[in-house]
């Protein structure tokens, strides 16, 4: 990966991460520590897939355009089941507020769009 591939791949990891922090510290303010925890786990539950497919796809970098092929394939269905997991195991948890657990979730996930608008 060059360094400014590297360097947007980080930025929007950094700015994901900024969005969780500063929505959970909202909802810490206004809904109190059950409502932070479900912004976090949401924000959770949105980043660390996206990390798992950054890492799987920066690996691949300088290989053969096959094994980019498929390692875009493999990390977008990891990503997808690591989704579906965290998801699974938030809901078992007692006292989870959907409202906060979905907003953070999509807001971490829009920082991409927002990310390819400033591009």
């Amino acid at each position: 990966m060059t360094d400014r591939q590297y360097s947007t791949v980080s930025k929007v990891i950094s700015y994901q991460v900024l969005t969780i922090i500063v929505m959970t510290i909202g909802f810490a303010l206004t809904g109190g520590r059950s409502e932070a925890l479900s912004a976090v786990l949401g924000g959770a539950a949105a980043f660390i897939p996206n990390l798992y497919f950054a890492l799987r796809v920066y690996k691949s970098v300088g290989q053969e355009a096959r094994k980019i092929v498929r390692s875009f394939y493999a990390g977008e269905s990891g990503k997808l089941l690591l989704t579906a997991a965290l998801f699974f195991m938030i809901f078992q948890l007692p006292n989870i507020h959907i409202l906060p657990l979905l907003t953070v979730y999509i807001a971490a996930l829009s920082v991409f769009w927002f990310a390819l608008l400033m591009r």
